[in-house]
């Protein structure tokens, strides 16, 4: 347990990434606290909170990745049973939020699974929500309790700054909807923007129409929030060495890369991929040309202010 300004503080790890965990413990200097996850024979959940945390204002770190239903169910269940147990707050840090991208009815008889997740974890007894970098910003209306959607630009652009100094850059959105996220890099770098014109024929697949932008000679940066299949920005990748970028790099906060995402990016034409560890990268998603930069020391800090009652708005604005 550690005390700041009077305030009795505990911070538990479950399942999904136990390394940006540890990592958050080691710059808060607040221990992790002890809770066993297991399973029952038939694969329910079962979990056992070690310690007190009655009174306790409380920091749950699980973004809920892949398998997102065992993490999403971890990290439910473990919220009752603070609440239960008669925790003063209970903090979700969630830096990667599964079931993200269907935040909209996009077509008839879909469900808003962003929202269906947000009552879950709403109803469970979180009374507040820390993110990075959402899917879409509108998924903090979906929430009743305050939430904080942190972002990873300021930690990309610290390092593109020092990697790429004094060679002529373009940031590269992906799609037509990435191209405020784009252009904050670009105003960060002070490097203009280009936008790749696609369109999916299929679920998974894309197929480019043309770049909208000046690439020619350049080092292009695509930016995205997540990159899953790498489809997208391996196509466009290609698209820009075509058109006559110098040079691809790609970057994104969560690297979800499912299926054949490893084997697209080592066979294309991206230098290096930056990412940050939101997710926590599996052995068989390791790669050269993969890079994760940490988010610890910014999730930290965000959890000191919290506690301390400092704004947080500082800690992740780009600085121009």
């Amino acid at each position: 347990m550690a005390t700041f300004n009077g305030h009795k503080i505990k911070l538990f790890a479950l399942n999904a990434n136990k390394k940006l965990a540890e990592e958050i413990s080691a710059y808060t200097e607040i221990s992790l606290s002890q809770c066993e996850v297991g399973r029952f024979a038939d694969g329910e959940i079962k979990l056992n909170i070690e310690e007190t945390v009655r009174g306790h204002h409380v920091f749950v770190i699980q973004p809920t990745q892949a398998p997102v239903n065992e993490h999403l169910m971890e990290l439910l269940i473990m919220i009752d049973a603070l609440k239960r147990a008669s925790a003063k707050n209970i903090n979700v840090i969630m830096p990667y939020y599964g079931y993200s991208r269907q935040d909209r009815k996009a077509a008839s008889r879909q469900p808003i699974s962003a929202k269906l997740v947000a009552n879950l974890i709403e109803t469970a007894g979180a009374t507040r929500v820390v993110s990075m970098d959402l899917h879409a910003a509108q998924i903090q209306g979906f929430f009743d309790i305050p939430i904080d959607n942190f972002k990873a630009m300021p930690i990309l652009v610290e390092y593109f700054t020092e990697k790429l100094n004094g060679q002529e850059i373009v940031i590269v959105s992906p799609d037509h909807g990435g191209a405020v996220r784009a252009r904050e890099m670009g105003n960060a770098m002070h490097a203009p923007i280009a936008i790749i014109d696609k369109r999916r024929p299929k679920e998974n697949e894309v197929e480019i129409m043309g770049i909208v932008g000046d690439v020619q000679g350049k080092v292009a940066i695509i930016i995205d929030d997540l990159i899953d299949t790498a489809g997208t920005v391996t196509t466009a990748a290609s698209a820009l060495m075509a058109a006559g970028a110098k040079a691809v790099f790609a970057a994104c906060t969560h690297p979800v890369l499912s299926g054949p995402a490893i084997q697209r990016i080592n066979d294309s034409p991206i230098e290096e991929l930056i990412c940050t560890n939101t997710i926590e990268l599996t052995e068989e998603k390791q790669s050269p040309k993969i890079k994760q930069l940490s988010v610890a020391k910014l999730l930290g800090k965000g959890i000191l202010n919290i506690v301390q009652d400092k704004p947080l708005s500082k800690l992740f604005e780009p600085k121009h």
